[in-house]
């Protein structure tokens, strides 16, 4: 059967489609985007007035967003009890592949995907993301039985740690681009949901996203929490290039923001700090790293990036307290001891001693001749003082509790 490639207004060319193939039935996966969704109302509304079927079906979640809900009748807003809720509801067979599908016999024309420009030309930077991600449903299954035969046996512990490659399922961009659905994920765990429980918590972190995206549909741009509309944002585009480009200063927070740049993907634990990083150290807009994360990472998800940045700013719904500032080197310290994960992005800090691999600033002046390190001119100094970001956030957050 042949993928058919159009580019324009949706509606129209699905109209166009339907005149050249006679089709009576139109089907399609739901989207939970206000914009998407009311496209896809407006088509449905407009094709059954014509008298064409058409089915809508979930396939990128365990439930819909709307079908879990308190004993009052609203959705939840605090994760442990609506994942509690929801793991009750969970069919976990997800539906064969059809063995008999019949093909259009008739040709259509097609745009070739080349032809789309959807890869801006001579970009390296797309160029080296390729080696790190196979595309397709058979790079996603292959993903998930690496992961099964091993890893996820130590996920728990090796998940907050970013120089173990397969800490993690990297499971994120397929799921993203609909290469695996969760059913599958969690049909292919269920006879051993114990094991992958800590996993498969992650996979219900992403649901409850979706549940605060449909119900908030301006979540990437509008505070969940309104108080946080008068917070007082100290936002500096200097500050926020040094930080997209990891140049901060603060080798753990660097290494995450190049490790993005290289290969569009971030490990879970440092996009907590390199995004707690820019919200309560540099007091930049939560709004700016979301726009950031959304253009750049390889799994980009409108409703997890959204939520996640609001988590991480105090913003959201089930947040991250104000007073849960991450800090950038004794993180390293604890998830990154030998510094493996800094060298591997920043091979420029490869000859420190570990002693000062997160704290280069305090390394003797012989230490860092030794290691060819020039601090301000090869790698930056810190772009602000912890003690006084923190001291800094704090008194803002609390200013904002108070008024």
């Amino acid at each position: 059967m042949d993928l058919i490639i159009r580019k324009g207004l949706t509606s129209k060319v699905v109209d166009i489609l339907i005149e050249q193939s006679g089709a009576s039935s139109v089907y399609w996966n739901r989207r939970y985007e206000i914009e998407n969704i009311e496209t896809d109302t407006e088509i449905m509304s407009d094709l059954k007035k014509r008298g064409i079927s058409v089915k809508s079906f979930n396939a990128n979640l365990l439930s819909e967003p709307w079908s879990i809900k308190t004993k009052t009748g609203n959705y939840y807003k605090v994760f442990t009890p609506y994942w509690r809720e929801a793991k009750k509801h969970i069919k976990t067979e997800p539906l064969p592949s059809p063995k008999n599908a019949l093909n259009y016999v008739k040709k259509l024309e097609s745009l070739e995907i080349n032809n789309l420009n959807l890869v801006p030309k001579n970009s390296n930077w797309v160029n080296k993301m390729y080696p790190h991600w196979t595309i397709g449903s058979k790079g996603a299954l292959q993903a998930l039985s690496n992961f099964a035969n091993g890893p996820i046996n130590n996920y728990g512990e090796n998940r907050n740690k970013p120089a173990i490659d397969d800490g993690t399922s990297k499971l994120s961009p397929h799921l993203a681009f609909g290469e695996i659905s969760p059913r599958q994920i969690w049909s292919f765990f269920k006879d051993n949901l114990e094991v992958a429980d800590k996993f498969l918590t992650e996979i219900g972190w992403r649901e409850f996203s979706y549940v605060l995206l449909y119900n908030n549909p301006k979540l990437a741009n509008e505070n969940f929490k309104e108080k946080f509309n008068t917070f007082s944002w100290h936002n500096s585009e200097s500050s926020l290039n040094a930080w997209k480009t990891g140049n901060t200063g603060y080798p753990f927070v660097d290494a995450g923001m190049r490790q993005l740049w290289k290969t569009g993907w971030q490990h879970n634990r440092v996009r907590m700090v390199t995004a707690s990083f820019l919200i309560k150290h540099l007091l930049i807009d939560w709004r700016e790293g979301e726009k950031w994360f959304h253009d750049t990472l390889v799994d980009a998800d409108p409703a997890s990036n959204a939520s996640g940045w609001q988590w991480v700013a105090g913003s959201g719904a089930d947040a991250s307290p104000y007073f849960r500032i991450f800090n950038p080197f004794s993180q390293g310290e604890k998830f990154d001891p030998e510094g493996e994960y800094i060298k591997k992005y920043i091979p420029e800090l490869k000859e420190l001693p570990k002693k000062y691999i997160h704290r280069p600033w305090e390394a003797p002046l012989e230490i860092l001749q030794k290691a060819n390190v020039k601090l301000g001119e090869n790698y930056p100094r810190p772009l602000v003082d912890h003690k006084f970001a923190r001291k800094r956030a704090l008194e803002a957050y609390a200013n904002l509790n108070t008024t």
